[in-house]
């Protein structure tokens, strides 16, 4: 039986990849499999589709609600699938405190994004984080998995550039 997301009916491979994923990390934990569960999900798909809340409630015998809470709650899940790059801003106060506020504005600005949206053409979504572990290299950013500091809105934006095209070249200031 198919299931039904809020854009219509899943496909086939998600279904069987959701029923994998519970089945895999709902083993008698209940409640404790809820964020492997998401993780594993995440992983998977690069989001957590709305349509697996219902099933993953089920499974784990915990109300919609809680496992909706959890998503919303915790930055790192997403509802909707990312960007092809993601671009992640630094907003800690060692960050602000060397501009970064001015720079994500500009970036913000640049990209006609607002945090944590997709550009129409899916090629970027920009999110805020909040401390990198880069302070001592600050303004920091990270672009997919790559740790990006010193860095100011002309570099970021070269940085996306550079992604974009499967350039590996570093971002300077």
């Amino acid at each position: 039986m198919s299931q039904k997301g809020p854009r219509g009916p899943w496909p086939q491979a998600t279904e069987a990849a959701l029923d994998e994923v519970i089945v895999a990390h709902a083993g008698g934990e209940g409640a404790g499999a809820l964020l492997p569960i998401l993780h594993a999900l995440q992983a998977r798909f690069g989001h957590v589709p709305d349509g697996s809340v219902p099933r993953i409630a089920q499974a784990l015998n915990i109300s919609r609600a809680e496992v909706h809470g959890v998503i919303t709650f915790y930055h790192d899940f997403r509802a909707q699938p990312p960007g092809r790059q993601v671009l992640r801003l630094c907003r800690s106060e060692a960050c602000l405190a060397m501009g970064a506020e001015g720079i994500a504005q500009d970036v913000r600005d640049r990209l006609g994004l607002a945090w944590g949206e997709t550009s129409a053409d899916g090629a970027v979504t920009l999110e805020p984080v909040y401390c990198l572990g880069l302070c001592a290299c600050a303004p920091a950013a990270m672009l997919d998995t790559r740790p990006l500091g010193r860095v100011g809105s002309d570099a970021l934006l070269a940085a996306l550039a550079q992604g974009a095209t499967g350039d590996d070249g570093e971002a300077t200031p």
